[in-house]
């Protein structure tokens, strides 16, 4: 039998980066998973991948440690309140600076390393919350960037970005989740925990996915603290 070809995923722990990687596991990759700690404002994001990573029987998961709440500018990484009114226009507090752009560069550089030429992030440019990273103009060029900035690439050995949520509402991930036979209360996508360790239901994550799972008319296993009027 032919050796799969290895493939590394950018997992979170959160429902999108959970779909990718059981999408990229579908399709046939050896996944290798990595998982950014960054010293973000609670642990049950990394508990989550790591749940996720055993569950989907990932060849091999990375967990490698940033401490981006040393350069802060974001209320995921430093003591600023996440907001809890509902979405504003505009480029939220909760957008931490340049994260995908170096979080890609970490995958890039394990993709090279083991000789993966696919590269899965769970980005996704229609129900989000406006960071410019999620953007498919920034993928194509970071995507154009990894063959000028590597030994592959110059070699001529072309990396992939495979972002296959790019286009899709929350509600058709939620669908795939389905889908897929993934349990969704297994991700974990809330920006700031209740004390007692439930998902807030107010961040704009938490609202985002409680309404695309309202309008997919399918039930989250996650325990929320509160549950907004959806719009």
């Amino acid at each position: 039998m032919a050796e799969k070809q290895q493939a590394i995923v950018l997992l979170s722990g959160g429902l999108d980066s959970m779909v990718t990687a059981a999408l990229a596991r579908e399709q046939g990759f050896a996944v290798n998973a990595l998982t950014i700690d960054y010293n973000q404002r609670h642990r049950r994001e990394i508990e989550a991948a790591v749940g996720i990573a055993h569950h989907l029987g990932v060849g091999r998961h990375v967990i490698l440690p940033l401490d981006l709440s040393i350069f802060g500018g974001s209320a995921l990484t430093s003591a600023i309140d996440v907001p809890k009114d509902g979405l504003e226009p505009g480029i939220p507090i909760t957008y931490v600076p340049a994260r995908n752009l170096v979080f890609l560069s970490l995958t890039l550089a394990w993709a090279e390393a083991v000789g993966a030429r696919d590269i899965f992030i769970g980005v996704n440019a229609l129900d989000y919350s406006g960071y410019p990273d999620c953007r498919p103009e920034f993928i194509r060029s970071f995507e154009e960037t990894a063959g000028l900035a590597t030994r592959e690439g110059a070699l001529g050995h072309d990396f992939v970005i495979r972002t296959p949520l790019q286009q899709w509402s929350k509600a058709r991930i939620a669908q795939e989740c389905a889908r897929l036979n993934l349990d969704p209360g297994m991700s974990w996508s809330c920006y700031d925990p209740t004390p007692n360790g439930l998902a807030c239901g107010l961040c704009d994550s938490c609202r985002l996915r409680q309404k695309g799972f309202a309008e997919a008319d399918l039930a989250d296993s996650t325990v929320y603290a509160a549950h907004p009027k959806m719009d």
